[in-house]
C-alpha cells in the first residue's frame, strides 16, 4: 500500500521577519541577524508542525495501547520539535505551534492527516504501529526535500539529524510489527528504500539516539522470544513494558 502523503511540496506561505540593517553612527553598527529565504522559512514552519503530528499521534497511541514503542519515540519527536523551534528562533520566525494544544495544527493538511491517522491507529495495536511507520516514511521524504532545497549549512545539519532519527524510528516500528509475525510493507516510500533502511543498523550521531533505540529493539526481541515460547500475545496489544530513554 503506497499512500501518497507527499506534503512539503504543497503550497506554503511564510513571512520572513526583516533582519535589522547595519546602523550608522559613531557608536558603530548593529549586528545583522542570520536570515533564510522564503522557501526555507516555509519549510521550517511546516517541519515544526509535522514533527508535532508525530509526537501528538504517538502520545495518543501510547494512551490507547500502553505498549512499545510509542512513549519512547514520542519523547524523541519532542526533541525534533525543539530542534526545529531553535531554528525558528535563530532566524526570527514565528512559531506556529501552541504547546498547550495537542492535536491542533495551523496547517489544514497536517490537521487532516492527524485526524485520519488517529482514527486509523485506534482500530488495533498493529494498525497503530503501521500508522507510526507511515508517519516516519512521510517525514523522511519531507525532511529530505527540505534538506535538498537549502544551501544553508546550519539547516542541512539540523535536517540531517532529523533524518537519522526518523530512519531509526521507522526501524523501531518495523521491528515491532515484525515481532507480531507480520512483514512490514512500505506505505509511502518505495519498498526498496524502506527495505534498505530497516535492514540496516540503528544510526548514531546527532539526535539519532541509537543507544535508546537499541533498548526499544531489545525489548521487542524479548517479547518475540516469549511469543515463540508460548507466552506471547500474537496479534494482541503487545508488551506493556516500557523502555527507558528515547530513540531520537
Amino acid at each position: 500500500m503506497n499512500l501518497n502523503y507527499r506534503l512539503l511540496p504543497l503550497a506554503l506561505t511564510a513571512v520572513l521577519a526583516a533582519a535589522p540593517a547595519l546602523g550608522a553612527g559613531p557608536r558603530g553598527t548593529r549586528p545583522v541577524l542570520p536570515t533564510v529565504d522564503a522557501g526555507e522559512a516555509a519549510s521550517l514552519t511546516f517541519m515544526r508542525e509535522e514533527e508535532k503530528v508525530a509526537r501528538d499521534t504517538y502520545l495518543a497511541m501510547e494512551a490507547r495501547w500502553d505498549a512499545l514503542p510509542f512513549a519512547n519515540i514520542a519523547q524523541s519527536e519532542q526533541q525534533h520539535m525543539d530542534a526545529v523551534k531553535a531554528s525558528l528562533t535563530k532566524y526570527a520566525l514565528p512559531d506556529p505551534v501552541n504547546p498547550d494544544l495537542p492535536g491542533v495544527f495551523d496547517n489544514e493538511t497536517l490537521q487532516q492527516m492527524y485526524t485520519d491517522l488517529l482514527a486509523r491507529g485506534e482500530t488495533s495495536y498493529l494498525e497503530a504501529l503501521r500508522v507510526g511507520g507511515l508517519i516516519e516514511e512521510v517525514d523522511i521524504d519531507d525532511v529530505q526535500d527540505a534538506m535538498d532545497a537549502t544551501d544553508n549549512a546550519d539547516l542541512k545539519t539540523m535536517y540531517g539529524n532529523l533524518l537519522r532519527g526518523s530512519r531509526n524510528h521507522l526501524r523501531a516500528f518495523a521491528a515491532a510489527i515484525e515481532a507480531l509475525g507480520v512483514v512490514y510493507e512500505a506505505q509511502h516510500l518505495d519498498q526498496a528504500t524502506v527495505d534498505a533502511i530497516i535492514d540496516s543498523p540503528m544510526e548514531r550521531g546527532g539526535m539519532a539516539g541509537a543507544p535508546a533505540s537499541d533498548r526499544v529493539l531489545a525489548a521487542l526481541d524479548d517479547r518475540e522470544t516469549m511469543a515463540r515460547g508460548g507466552a506471547g500475545q500474537g496479534s494482541g496489544q503487545g508488551s506493556k513494558g516500557k523502555g527507558k530513554g528515547t530513540c531520537s
